[in-house]
Formats: C-alpha cells, sequence, structure tokens
C-alpha cells in the first residue's frame, strides 16, 4: 500500500452491508496481513465478507449498552472491570459469526458486541469506542493502534499549530483573507491562527444578524478589540436575514438561506473593502459529517451554513484550517495560542444561531421569548456553579401553545423547552441530569419574566437518536 499503514479502521456508517451499492473496501486489504478494527458498518463488513451474516433487528439500539467482557488479552487489555458502559447506534447485527471469529463481549441486546481473529489480527466491535461516553474507548483504541498494530504516537497539538500556521503563510501567498467571527471559540481560534501566520492581511468581520445571544455584538467586539488585540468589523444585517426567513417553516431551507444570505454579505463586503482572495471559516469536522460532504457514505442530518449551506456561485476561496478537528482539539488549540480561558469555555452556539431553536416560522416574538430563556437558563447555571460542568444550555420554542393562569386569568401561552446537554466532541451527547432545585428556578423564572410563557419543558433525548439543535 503507498500509505504503508501500522492498521486499518473501518468506520461506522448508514449502510447496510446487504444492500446493494453498500461501501465495501477492496478485498486485497484483508490479505495484506495488517491488523483491521471495525466499528460499528465496519464489524458487519468484516463479518460478511468473511461469510458469516448479517441481519436487520427487530428493535434499532441507540444509546448506552453494558458490555460483558469475556476475553482480555487484546482489545480489552489493560481494563480492571468485567464490564463497560458502551455506545451503540445500529439498526443491523450479526446472526452468524465467520470461522476462526471468537467472542471477546457481548450486550443484553448482541450476543458478538465484540469479536477477534487473534491470527489474522482482524476485530470487529459493534459498539462506538470513539465516543465520549463509551467507557474506556480511549483505552481500546490505545490498545489496537499501539498493542496489536504496533504504531506509536508521532503526532501533538502542538505539532498541527507549528504546522497549520505554516501551510496558512503558504497557501495565501500575500493574498488577503476575509474571516467571519462570531465570537465562539471555532471562528476566534480560527481568526487567532490566521492571524499569526499573515498579521494585516487578515480581515476579521461580525455579522449581526438579528438571531444571536443576548448582548452577543457587544461581548465579540470586546473580545476582539481588548482581549485579542485583534481588529473587526461589524455588519448590521438584521433585518436583511429576518426578511429571508420570512415564512420559512423548513429546517433545512432555514439553513441555507442562512448560509447563502451570509455569502452574499461576506461578497459585497469583499467588493466594497476588497479585494480578497479567501473567506475563512471556523469550520469543525462534526459540521462536515453532518453536512454530509465528508468525502465517505454519511447522510446529510444538518446543512451546517458554513459547509453545505455554501451557494456555488460565491467568488471566493474558503480557508478552514480546523476543518478536521472536533471542538475538544479546538480548545487545546485555543490554549497553545493562550486565548484566554473565558473564551474558550463559551458554550456552543449554532452557526444559523436562534433560527435552528425555534421550530416553524421564526418570527421576532419567538427571538425574543427564546433568546430571554437562554440567557436565564444559562445565568442560573452560573449561579448553581454548573455552567463550566455541562457542554451546552439553551432554550427551545415552537408553535405549539397550552393552557395555564396568569393572575386568576387564563393564558393560552408558550411553550419553552429547556435543554442541557453534556459532550466533549458534539458527535455523541447525554442529557444532564440537573438538580430539582437549578430545574425548578429555571422553570420559576422563565414563566414569570417572559410574558405569554405558560409552561417549561425539559428534553432528556440523547445524541443519537435525537441531535443536539432541534433543526
Amino acid at each position: 500500500m503507498e500509505l504503508n499503514p501500522k492498521g486499518i479502521i473501518f468506520s461506522g456508517g448508514p449502510a447496510s452491508v446487504y444492500e446493494k451499492g453498500s461501501p465495501k473496501p477492496d478485498n486485497k486489504i484483508f490479505e495484506t496481513g495488517i491488523p483491521i478494527l471495525g466499528i460499528c458498518y465496519g464489524h458487519q463488513l468484516i463479518i460478511d465478507h468473511f461469510d458469516g451474516k448479517i441481519r436487520k433487528v427487530d428493535k434499532r439500539e441507540y444509546g448506552s449498552a453494558l458490555l460483558e467482557i469475556s476475553d482480555k488479552t487484546n482489545l480489552f487489555k489493560n481494563i480492571e472491570s468485567d464490564t463497560l458502559k458502551c455506545w451503540m447506534s445500529h439498526s443491523d447485527a450479526a446472526e452468524i459469526l465467520p470461522k476462526g471469529f471468537k467472542i471477546l463481549g457481548k450486550t443484553d441486546s448482541s450476543f458478538s458486541a465484540a469479536i477477534g481473529n487473534d491470527e489474522k489480527k482482524v476485530f470487529g466491535l459493534q459498539f462506538h469506542p470513539e465516543v465520549v461516553h463509551t467507557e474506556n474507548g480511549n483505552t481500546v483504541l490505545n490498545n489496537f493502534a499501539r498493542n496489536i498494530s504496533k504504531a506509536n504516537p508521532e503526532w501533538s497539538m502542538t505539532n498541527f499549530v507549528d504546522t497549520i500556521v505554516r501551510e496558512i503563510a503558504e497557501k495565501t501567498r500575500n493574498e488577503r483573507v476575509l474571516c467571519a467571527v462570531s465570537g465562539g471559540v471555532d471562528s476566534t481560534t480560527c481568526a487567532v491562527l490566521i492571524h499569526k501566520a499573515i498579521k494585516d492581511n487578515l480581515t476579521c468581520v461580525f455579522v449581526d444578524n438579528g438571531l444571536l445571544r443576548e448582548n452577543e455584538r457587544e461581548t465579540v467586539m470586546k473580545i476582539f478589540n481588548e482581549k485579542l488585540r485583534i481588529p473587526i468589523q461589524i455588519i448590521d444585517a438584521r433585518e436583511r436575514f429576518l426578511k429571508k426567513l420570512e415564512k420559512v417553516i423548513d429546517p433545512e431551507e432555514k439553513r441555507k438561506r442562512i448560509g447563502e444570505e451570509f455569502a452574499m454579505i461576506f461578497t459585497e463586503f469583499a467588493e466594497k473593502k476588497g479585494p480578497f482572495q479567501w473567506l475563512a471559516q471556523g469550520t469543525l469536522y462534526p459540521d462536515v459529517i453532518e453536512s454530509g460532504v465528508s468525502g465517505g457514505p454519511a447522510t446529510v442530518i444538518k446543512t451546517h451554513h458554513n459547509v453545505g449551506g455554501l451557494p456555488e456561485w460565491l467568488n471566493l476561496k474558503v480557508l478552514e484550517p480546523l476543518r478536521f478537528l472536533y471542538k475538544d482539539e479546538v480548545r487545546k488549540v485555543a490554549r497553545i495560542l493562550q486565548i484566554p480561558e473565558d473564551i474558550l469555555n463559551r458554550h456552543p452556539f449554532p452557526g444559523p444561531g436562534l433560527a435552528v431553536r425555534i421550530i416553524g416560522e421564526v418570527t421576532n416574538e419567538k427571538i425574543n421569548i427564546v433568546r430571554k430563556a437562554s440567557k436565564i437558563v444559562e445565568d442560573i447555571l452560573v449561579e448553581d456553579k454548573l455552567y463550566d460542568k455541562v457542554w451546552q444550555a439553551f432554550a427551545i420554542i415552537g408553535d405549539d401553545r397550552a393552557v395555564g393562569i396568569l393572575g386568576d386569568e387564563r393564558l393560552e401561552g408558550r411553550i419553552v423547552t429547556v435543554r442541557v446537554m453534556e459532550s466533549v466532541d458534539a458527535m455523541t451527547a447525554d442529557w444532564v441530569r440537573l438538580p430539582n432545585k437549578t430545574l425548578e428556578k429555571i422553570s420559576s423564572k422563565i414563566t414569570n419574566e417572559i410574558e405569554k410563557v405558560a409552561w417549561v419543558t425539559y428534553a432528556i433525548s440523547s445524541k443519537p437518536p435525537a441531535t443536539i439543535e432541534p433543526q
């Protein structure tokens, strides 16, 4: 093989191995003697290749499961417990194992959740060791990479920073870069990286689209002008975006319209203040995966405005230095760049803003309610010293109404849903079991301080099967 890999990992994916056209590697890979680990779809691919049998299960399995480990000689070496909590996400499973493979672990719903053939150095896992919600997942992957594949770690985040700064300078070749910033850790880290590489050839622009967190414009100006010392220009486009979203209900259409409007605004800015040759964005790998443009067989989950939402007519080259990183890795980069902790610890905020936290048409009334409610949620978590312990916390609003009582009078008011999640990389997430007193404070403050809200509910769906944002 040209790359001379130490080991090969077949990843998960939405396909079924028994379907026509499902992605499959060259059969010669299995004859190289290179260690192979299959995860989820990759696990099923191995079983299918070696003449086992895969079937569609009667009941799909998403979320946490308990794995009983029966063999600790390879993948599960150095794991003290005989069980581990693992994360499942599949609708197919093994019915018959291939000859030569043994069971390394099982769950209540999967008799072959972990399998292996020591002689061939081929292993399969029905669960996902790469997600944070799988206990000892890194140990399992480390066992495959270092103990089975004999690979040595040579990559570090510091090396990444040095390499990417050099690549940005070489790629742009003294051309001017227009960087879209939001004040979040992704776009901020992106801006600092590029500024480190090209200095004054970078122009940072913040677009107020009317769908932001409370006081976000002022916060971003303070971050860039006072803390980072990077000049920033502000564009007020609130009316443009709200007009663009009038009567739009479909979430994918919302995202695409927002992406197009951002692109139009940056194109107009480049024509007036340019010339610029590049548009830089803080796109991360989860954005790429969910938009279905990662180069693999992933389906579109959500079109992110900075990925699939960009129109073909955009006449700027796109620069995305963080495109292959996850959020936890971006925070490591931010620390290396000495970005202040209060910036890098801000909760993630979606690029399309509050539009994806509003189910149905985006209206000023809904925007005001969801913005105020989200601020209340965050403030109470800070007050109860929980903000830094969770991944994300916000409010959602739709079109449903519920009956309540206000001042002894009947009120047919809005329903606000609160969502608080824990995660590391946003690829998987679980809902946070907040203390009852915290939930009570949130509910009471929202219904007392926000007019027309009658009910407050709490979302308790994990990712998968749900996503973190509702749209």
